[in-house]
């Protein structure tokens, strides 16, 4: 596939993914995006109240409590998936609708984690 890169052995996908993982919650508490004290979003999934990233209070504690953990144990686990489309979600979120500054790095980083689980 053009342009992918060459894929990585499942070691060296899994210490990219966490590794970006790091960063990006690194770079939401930079810019104010982290929740010291958030809510428990798992258990509204596991009870069907929750059943995408629109039904949480907002995208900032969905990638908080639903999709940091969840993608760091898939990556813990080798079992990411064949593609992730949280970048085009926070374009979205961030440059379509309204834009927000702050939450350009945050939207490049999301896109670049797209990638590494893609090149795996």
């Amino acid at each position: 596939m053009f342009g992918r890169g060459p894929k990585k052995s499942p070691a060296q996908g899994r210490a990219s993914a966490l590794e970006q993982l790091d960063r990006i919650e690194a770079e939401m508490r930079r810019i104010g995006f982290w929740s010291e004290n958030p809510p428990d979003l798992q258990s509204d999934i596991a009870a069907g109240r929750l059943q995408s990233y629109l039904d949480a209070p907002s995208f900032e504690l969905w990638l908080q409590c639903v999709f940091l953990p969840n993608a760091r144990q898939a990556a813990r686990e080798n079992s990411l998936p064949a593609a992730s489309q949280v970048g085009l979600m926070a374009m979205r979120q961030y440059d379509y609708h309204s834009s927000v500054p702050q939450a350009h790095s945050l939207v490049r980083l999301l896109s670049e984690f797209d990638k590494i689980v893609e090149r795996r």
